[in-house]
């Protein structure tokens, strides 16, 4: 499934922590979105993750579950749209 993590954290260095730690999970489609093709439980074990990077009282962050159905429907302007990362890689 389709997660969408969007984040808006006005401490410069809780940010880039965040960002350089979503890179691990996903793309990065613009300056504070990721877009993550997770399981159920890698999605709650991310979300227990960055919970402990930011500040609930300073930062928010946003989980969107997006459905098959409704990714397999996005728009985009710019960009690639949203695809699964490969099975495999050949190196």
């Amino acid at each position: 499934m389709l997660v969408v993590v969007v984040y808006d954290i006005p401490n410069d260095k809780r940010r880039t922590k965040l960002s350089n730690f979503l890179e691990g999970y996903g793309r990065r489609v613009q300056f504070s979105v990721f877009e993550c093709f997770l399981s159920l439980e890698e999605m709650r074990q991310l979300y227990i993750k960055v919970r402990k990077l930011v500040k609930a009282e300073q930062d928010s962050v946003r989980f969107y579950w997006i459905s098959q159905d409704a990714v397999d429907r996005v728009l985009t302007i710019g960009g690639e749209p949203p695809e699964p990362p490969p099975n495999y890689y050949v190196i």
